[in-house]
This record gives structure tokens, C-alpha cells and sequence, in this order.
């Protein structure tokens, strides 16, 4: 008879996962399910994991939050970030290209969720207020490259973030991506 541990649906725990598959999945329960869908018996689930694979790479639960915060924008953000600023692009098109890996992955989604967990957890907010400052800067730097003076570029950049984060919905008869398009060109040109 076999000693391998086997998990509910039969198959064998993966042995190959690193702490970045758990905080990226993390990640993804977090954006479609918020706090309420972090719970470890579904990373595990998520990852065809055994819950006890979890602890070879975090000490507990508290751990594993905490490493989360931080990871939304080291690992997100701040490489998208080197990325664009590294890039050949003008300014304002390294903030469409900015703007179009946003909504391509979702990211906003995930920001949002995170904003709701950073209520009740000091790590997250200090996360966002981390993404907010990174994201606000890189943004501000661009505009500024445009030829905005830096308090205008400022209150521009503001402008973009929040719009970035909101929920809004285009008016009916008017296609999301054209008032996503409009306010790029509104809030970056001159």
C-alpha cells in the first residue's frame, strides 16, 4: 500500500509550488471572491494542494496576509512600472500602455479589493498607500515629460488613479472602451 498522501478529489499534493504560486493565486481569490474568499482550504484547492504544503513556505495564516500586501505591488506594479518607464514610448503613451495592462488583467478589481481588505488590516493599507504613491509618481513623471507643470500634472495624475479605480459604467449608448479613450485624451493632452 501507498504512503502517499492523497488529496479529497484523489490526486497527489503538488510538491513543485513556490510561495509565488500561493500569493498569486491569493491574488486572484482576493479580486474575484474579496477577503471572505481567502481562506486557506481554497488556495489549496485553487493550487490542487494539500493545506499542509502551505506551511513548508509561510508560518501561519498572519504571515502569509502580511507577505500578500506587500506582494500586490512588488510583484505587479512596480515591474510594469520599470517596464514602462524603460520603454521607448512617449509619456502619454507609456500611460495608455499603463492604462491597457490595467484593464487587461483586471487590476483595478484587485485594487478595489485590496482597498477593502486595507480597512481592517494596517500591512494592506500601507500597501495601497505604497501602489498609490508608485502608481501617482509614475504617472505625475510622464505628465510632467508632456510639458504639464508638476501641480497640474498632479492633479491630473489624481484624476487618472481615481478614474482608474472607479466602478462607473458608461452611459448607455456610449461604449466603455470610447469614454475610457475620451478621458485618457482629456485628462493627458494639452
Amino acid at each position: 500500500m501507498s504512503s502517499r498522501v492523497l488529496l479529497e478529489d484523489g490526486a497527489a499534493p503538488r510538491a513543485d509550488l513556490a510561495p509565488r504560486d500561493w500569493l498569486e493565486i491569493g491574488l486572484q481569490l482576493l479580486k474575484n471572491g474579496g477577503l471572505r474568499a481567502l481562506k486557506l482550504r481554497g488556495l489549496a484547492q485553487a493550487l490542487g494542494a494539500s493545506t499542509g504544503s502551505f506551511y513548508h513556505h509561510f508560518k501561519d495564516f498572519d504571515g502569509y496576509h502580511a507577505a500578500l500586501a506587500g506582494y500586490f505591488v512588488e510583484a505587479h506594479i512596480d515591474p510594469l512600472i520599470v517596464t514602462l518607464s524603460a520603454s521607448e514610448l512617449p509619456p502619454v503613451e507609456r500611460i495608455r500602455a499603463f492604462a491597457d495592462h490595467v484593464r487587461d488583467h483586471d487590476m483595478a478589481q484587485l485594487a478595489l479589493a485590496m482597498r477593502a481588505w486595507a480597512k481592517s488590516d494596517a500591512r494592506v493599507a500601507a500597501a495601497i498607500r505604497e501602489h498609490d504613491d508608485t502608481v501617482m509618481a509614475f504617472l505625475v513623471e510622464q505628465l510632467v515629460a508632456h510639458g504639464f507643470a508638476p501641480a497640474e500634472a498632479g492633479i491630473r495624475a489624481y484624476a487618472l488613479l481615481a478614474i482608474g479605480l472607479s466602478q462607473v459604467h458608461a452611459a448607455e449608448g456610449i461604449e466603455r472602451g470610447v469614454v475610457r479613450e475620451g478621458l485618457l485624451t482629456l485628462l493627458c493632452e494639452r
